[in-house]
């Protein structure tokens, strides 16, 4: 005897609501978050190699410039950082001085919390741990890469790339078309070259249309083919 199946309707799952994005700045700005915001002039040192570490920094406003400089006196630029980034972070770690200068390239913004308070706040609230973590681990992955970049690609390919990260480009946010103004002698710093090399490509890259600089510096996204292509 046929056993007669009735067919059933599978009721449609319920969508999951997506968790909004962690919005540090907001955060940041709360009242309960115990912090000083300070202002800093163009080209005025936020903390020098060597001092105390002792808070965590977070930009709102402006662009900073992490260096080094080694026992001979070679200058060398880590990175170049700007709105929604931290640093000084090593102070959670256990770092005592502060590893290199950070210097603010542009009229900046600033909100410094103090390693107490920062370690507190990383304990018992969950989504700035989180927000926290990711930043980091992102931060991490980025030095890989320039070290890749510095040990293995041409100068001409490393300018193009640091250009490309100034313009956020890869970023879930959309790439800035123009970037804050940062010199050729910077820039040389940071890709380990002259500034005559840099002035070489630059003029290049403009006369391929890649970029436009007139005063401010306009990044086009058809300079990836200078990474992307031998």
């Amino acid at each position: 005897m046929r056993t007669s199946t009735t067919s059933r309707k599978i009721k449609a799952l319920p969508k999951l609501k997506q968790k909004p994005a962690f919005n540090a700045q907001a955060f940041l700005d709360s009242a309960g978050v115990s912090r000083r915001v300070v202002h800093y002039k163009r080209l005025q040192n936020i903390y020098s190699q060597g001092d105390p570490a002792t808070s965590v920094k977070y930009i709102q406003i402006g662009a900073v410039r992490l260096s080094v400089v080694n026992a001979s006196g070679r200058k060398a630029v880590v990175a170049v950082l700007g709105p929604g980034d931290f640093f000084g972070e090593g102070c959670l770690a256990g770092q005592a001085i502060c590893m290199g200068t950070a210097t603010a390239t542009l009229p900046t913004v600033l909100l410094t919390i103090e390693k107490k308070e920062m370690t507190r706040r990383l304990h018992c609230e969950p989504a700035l741990s989180e927000y926290f973590m990711s930043y980091i681990l992102t931060r991490n992955v980025r030095i890989e890469e320039d070290l890749i970049d510095q040990l293995f690609n041409s100068s001409e390919k490393r300018l193009a790339r640091v250009l490309l990260l100034l313009a956020n480009y890869g970023r879930e946010h959309q790439p800035d078309l123009v970037i804050a103004k940062i010199s050729q002698e910077t820039l040389a710093e940071m890709i380990g070259t002259t500034r005559s090399r840099v002035n070489y490509f630059m003029n290049k890259f403009r006369k391929l249309g890649f970029i436009k600089y007139n005063g401010d510096l306009e990044v086009n996204s058809s300079l990836l083919n200078i990474v992307l292509y031998d």
